[in-house]
Parts: C-alpha cells; structure tokens; sequence
C-alpha cells in the first residue's frame, strides 16, 4: 500500500454551469470549476447513489486549487435533472452510461480540448466510472475511486443481512415503480432498472447492464488505465474487501491506494459521506498522484 505525497498550490478558480442534453430529451446541468489558468487535467467526477452534484463542490474547488478542472456530472433522477424516477419513468445503467455520461463528457472535451481527462467517483461513481472506462479506454488518461467499491454481499462483515437487502431491493422497486431510498435512508429515490442493475452485481460480484452486449468483466479484466483509490479508514459502506473485489477486476491497471484516517480529514470522521465537508487533503492527493501517473508517460 503507497500513500499520495502531498502537494500545495495557491490557483484562483473559477465555476460556471454547463447544459448538458442527452438522447429523448434528457436535460442536466455540468457544474464546472476551473483555475483561472488554463488546466492541463481535467477530472469528471461521478457521485454516489442519490447525492447531487453540488454538494461535491467544495471537493472541486479543492481540485482546482491543484489545478485540475472538474466537471461534476449530475445523475438522471437526481438534483439538477429533469427527470424523476417513477412507475413512468425508468432507466437502467445502459442510459446513465449511453447516454447521460456520453453527453456529459462531450461537453467537458468541448470546454477542454487540450486537457487530458480523467474519470472518478465516489460509491457507486466510482464503479461507474470504471466502466465507463473500460468502454471508451483510449479518450482518458486514468481512474480515481473515493469510498467505493463494489458492493458484492461477500465483501461486507455483516454478509448475510447485505444479501438480503439485495434480494429486496428490486421486487420493492418493480412495485413501487422506483426506489424509495429517501424514505429508506440509502440513496435517493432511484429508478427500479438502475437499483436491479446495482443489486445484480451486489448479488452476484460480476458487473453486467441490461440491455448493453457487453462482457464488462472481460472488458475490465483488460483495461490497463491508471487507477487512484483512496478508502475512507472508518468506511462500511465501501470496506476494504469491497474496495479489492473491485481493483481485482482490473488486474492490468496500474494503481495507488491509500487509506484516509480522522486526522487528514481535520479531526472529521473518516466514514463514507463525511469526508465530503473536508475534502482538501484527498483533492490534494489525488493531484498529485494524477501528476505522477502523467509523469511516467
């Protein structure tokens, strides 16, 4: 295991918003934050399950600070979207990947043709944006992972309630029309295809998207893309036996972990949402290891 060198930058920063239009009129908004200097990386960053894309600003203006541009994308569903999940209202992986993604990253090349971009995520972002990944291989320059990893039942202490949650989860969904995650406590109210996606993979540990002709344990298994993982220490949520079974998958990628405790996060609580008051010092770790990664190229 290898920490990120710390690293120190003083870039004034910029943020504007970004319409994003994707396939059946689909609408969302690319929150952007820049350094007033032009940005030689740009980081697209994917949130977790449920969480808007503005309450990772302070994570972007961090970046920034570093001199790396983000581009928070916005889920279908969630925050800035025009769509609500419900009984007429349904979307599965394959258009958060299709389409979505494919519209928000157009956008950030367009603003940014001379950067090279990276992909991360945090939870279920971050294994989004692995996939992603191992589709569109030759448009970026590597991964980063914040408190994610897979979410195969095995991985986690308490295996046995994990599972059954799992088996719930989406026979709850396909009779509500959606997920109820607010009322709940996890996630947002999220659409029944992309809970019966994510609960496939929870159920069995492979990956997999209906709808989409694509063996994404094969196409994994062959990415060779840099990746940059760091676990939060007190994290249940994304362990890090969760964290391995996803890293196991991409056996060619070169890669850095690093275990974030209480006292880089200001005294805050090293856990699965906290670190997102306190973001500077994994801003600056990741930075730093992206600058690493460029350099050996």
């Amino acid at each position: 295991m290898s920490a990120f060198p710390a690293s120190s930058s003083t870039h004034a920063t910029a943020t504007f918003v970004v319409p994003v239009m994707a396939a059946h009129d689909v609408r969302s908004e690319l929150i952007c934050v820049q350094p007033t200097d032009d940005p030689r990386r740009v980081m697209y960053w994917l949130p977790a399950m449920g969480v808007p894309a503005k309450h990772y600003l302070p994570l972007a203006e961090a970046f920034a600070a570093h001199g790396v541009a983000v581009a928070l994308h916005e889920w279908r569903g969630i925050g800035s979207s025009n769509c609500r999940a419900g009984r007429h209202s349904d979307w599965r992986y394959r258009d958060l990947l299709e389409a979505d993604l494919a519209a928000g990253m157009r956008e950030a090349r367009s603003r940014w043709p001379d950067a090279t971009i990276w992909i991360g995520g945090h939870s279920l972002g971050g294994q989004l944006a692995c996939l992603y990944a191992s589709l569109h291989r030759h448009e970026l320059a590597g991964i980063t992972l914040v408190a994610s990893g897979a979410p195969y039942w095995r991985t986690f202490v308490h295996a046995p309630l994990i599972l059954a949650a799992l088996a719930l989860v989406t026979p709850l969904s396909k009779l509500l029309g959606y997920l109820p995650g607010r009322r709940l406590g996890f996630g947002g109210n999220e659409a029944h295809g992309v809970i019966a996606d994510w609960s496939r993979s929870g159920r069995t540990g492979r990956y997999a998207a209906r709808g989409m002709a694509v063996d994404f344990e094969q196409q994994l298994a062959t990415l060779s893309l840099p990746v940059l993982a760091l676990r939060l220490r007190d994290d249940w949520l994304a362990p890090s036996s969760s964290l391995d079974w996803l890293l196991k998958k991409m056996p060619h990628a070169a890669r850095q972990v690093d275990v974030v405790a209480p006292d880089r996060l200001a005294g805050q609580a090293a856990d699965h949402f906290t670190w997102m008051k306190v973001p500077d010092c994994i801003a600056a770790q990741l930075a730093q290891g992206m600058e690493s990664f460029s350099a050996r190229t």
